[in-house]
């Protein structure tokens, strides 16, 4: 039953969004493991030996545990924000370790974002749409925040998704997407090879490329500059205030894809006004 009000399925969106947000919490942590097990499995496979995964681990088994003392996470402990702020307080039920702050940040953003999309676009497909990228690029994000990996498990699939909404021009028409899709994946491939090139250094991974596709093909190439733009200056600027901070070297890699996630968000949201008030600008 869809809610008959703007406000209702803003409400319904975001609490839905802080459930997601919980398992984006897991998809966060676990993933970029699984890959390293698959990884090593792999490796084993062409040593010829048999290798045996150091845990059997999936998005869904097993059960939520503290890293610590490895005290299962009860369903009570487990409620999006409340659990963290009212009932465990921050900390492990089981050793009092403190939790980090990241698990309730990811709820409220996925659920505000949730939020604010629902009543953005109201009950259309376009909604739809927008839910589904915004939580893979809170998962893309985090992950790659944690360990500069975007793994293709999610960019791709989030790339066919893009051109599979746009056949209907959800978001713009097909044209246009694939467009993007390619120019998105060729721009920053271009400015890898470039950067090497000159440097004899990889600037950037290769899940920026196809990141930046994903956003292409769900945005159409008009949106890509502003796209590019946006994140190179929020990158930027977190950058040079982490270096100035002295809390980052000048020879360790800052990962782009939060940079690339949050200028997606931006012209998802308000792409077409800002292209409009640019080409004002200098028309």
């Amino acid at each position: 039953m869809i809610p008959e009000t703007l406000e209702g399925l803003a409400l319904a969106a975001g609490l839905l969004g802080l459930c997601v947000g919980s398992f984006l919490n897991v998809v966060i942590h676990r993933l970029p493991k699984m890959m390293e097990n698959d990884w090593r499995i792999q490796c084993a496979e062409l040593r010829g030996e048999e290798a045996i995964p150091t845990e059997m681990l999936s998005l869904a088994k097993p059960r939520s545990r503290c890293p610590s003392c490895g005290h299962r996470i009860s369903a009570l402990e487990n409620i999006p924000l409340i659990s963290y702020l009212l009932i465990l307080r921050g900390k492990c039920s089981g050793c009092g370790t403190a939790i980090s702050a990241r698990y309730p940040i990811v709820e409220a953003l996925t659920g505000l974002l949730s939020a604010y999309a629902a009543w953005h676009f109201g009950p259309t497909a376009q909604a739809a749409g927008a839910l589904l990228l915004l939580w893979a690029l809170i998962a893309l994000s985090g992950i790659d925040l944690d360990t500069q990996l975007l793994p293709d498990s999610i960019t791709l699939p989030l790339l066919w998704l893009g051109l599979a909404f746009n056949l209907w021009t959800t978001y713009c028409d097909l044209p246009s997407a694939v467009i993007g899709a390619m120019a998105g994946y060729l721009a920053l491939w271009s400015v890898f090879w470039l950067f090497k090139l000159v440097t004899g250094k990889e600037g950037m991974g290769y899940g920026d490329f196809k990141l930046l596709a994903a956003l292409g093909a769900w945005l159409g190439w008009q949106m890509l500059p502003a796209i590019i733009l946006l994140s190179s200056i929020v990158g930027a600027a977190v950058g040079i205030t982490l270096i100035a901070a002295a809390r980052h070297g000048r020879n360790i890699p800052i990962p782009f894809g939060p940079y690339l996630a949050a200028a997606g968000v931006i012209a998802l949201f308000w792409g077409q006004q800002i292209t409009r008030t640019y080409l004002g600008m200098i028309g």
